[in-house]
């Protein structure tokens, strides 16, 4: 049986996430190489490419796009730079996995997504908690019926930042800056995730510093009688949780986005009478399962229209609590 020739992938730029995370990930992924890194620095560029295994380097993202052996995309830009980039990579067949919030805005989301379904390819946001076995155990327990009618979602996602840096990209609202982008889009995720629905109105409100959400707290209404409701933050202590309650029982995961310890993904399910019993996932690195998961999409030769239109509800849903934070009233979606 002939082996499938390797998904040969390229790097816009030398974030630290692509550093730490997503570049070893994209090496340890089946089916993935690690075959150029870009960056606007030759020296950057170079030296990146050396430490971690890219095979060649490209001074300028567009240098990197015009290789005719780069297959898939990988954009840790800030978020004001997606659009551009995404679009680019889209017009010369790369595929595109582009690091979360999608852009500043809904319009360009919807431009990106868009062009990649004009030019057949791939499009995914980066959160991958959503690609481990992990997450796909709680979808089981949730679809069966264990927890009853699920009518409860409750999330928070925050880290402190002792001294607000203002010239950082998160503190920039023409960035795509704030942490309902930044850690809110997760609980968002979660809430449409667990309902498998969109909400009908939200309302949120938020503490601004350089006309940024410094800390925001929301809640969605959905179809059903059904309620979420979350907080983002930069000034609390890092919490990471979701809750999800029907009517005979929650799920409870305290490290969704990223599990504590990688080697004991858990979660747990709670009763009404103080009983709990904890339930532990395969041991995966959720970024390689995330690599793995775009790989097959790709190979499948069939567009996963799921993935693009999953990020673009994400981004209206943060665009319309925008919008009710800072007019203090109810948005309908």
């Amino acid at each position: 049986m002939s082996r499938l020739p390797s998904i040969r992938w390229g790097i816009l730029g030398t974030a630290r996430i692509a550093s730490r995370v997503v570049g070893p990930a994209i090496r340890a992924a089946e089916g993935s190489q690690l075959a150029a890194i870009a960056s606007r620095s030759p020296e950057r560029a170079e030296a990146w490419a050396g430490e971690h295994g890219a095979e060649r380097s490209y001074v300028g993202y567009e240098a990197l796009l015009d290789d005719p052996a780069i297959d898939a995309v990988y954009i840790p830009l800030p978020p004001s730079l997606h659009a551009e980039w995404t679009i680019r990579a889209a017009e010369r067949g790369k595929h595109v996995l582009c690091e979360k919030p999608l852009a500043p805005s809904l319009a360009e989301a919807e431009q990106m997504t868009a062009a990649c379904r004009r030019h057949g390819v791939q499009f995914m946001d980066g959160q991958h908690w959503l690609h481990h076995p992990r997450t796909t155990d709680m979808r089981a327990r949730i679809l069966g019926g264990e927890l009853g009618v699920v009518r409860r979602v409750t999330s928070a996602f925050a880290w402190n930042w002792d001294e607000l840096v203002l010239d950082d990209l998160r503190m920039q609202r023409a960035l795509g800056g704030g942490s309902l982008l930044d850690l809110g889009w997760y609980c968002v995720t979660a809430a449409l995730w667990a309902f498998d629905a969109m909400p009908e109105r939200v309302w949120a409100t938020g503490r601004y510093v350089n006309d940024v959400d410094v800390s925001l707290s929301a809640v969605l209404w959905f179809p059903g009688d059904r309620v979420a409701s979350f907080d983002c933050a930069f000034d609390l202590m890092l919490r990471k949780w979701f809750e999800i309650a029907g009517n005979r029982g929650s799920l409870v995961c305290d490290d969704f986005p990223r599990a504590w310890n990688i080697d004991k993904p858990r979660f747990w399910i709670h009763g009404g009478e103080g009983k709990a019993s904890e339930h532990v996932a395969a041991p995966l690195v959720q970024e390689v399962c995330m690599i793995e998961a775009f790989t097959r999409g790709i190979r499948s030769g069939t567009l996963n229209e799921d993935w693009p239109r999953q990020a673009v509800d994400v981004q209206r849903v943060c665009d319309a609590l925008d919008r009710a934070a800072r007019s203090g009233s109810v948005v309908n979606l």
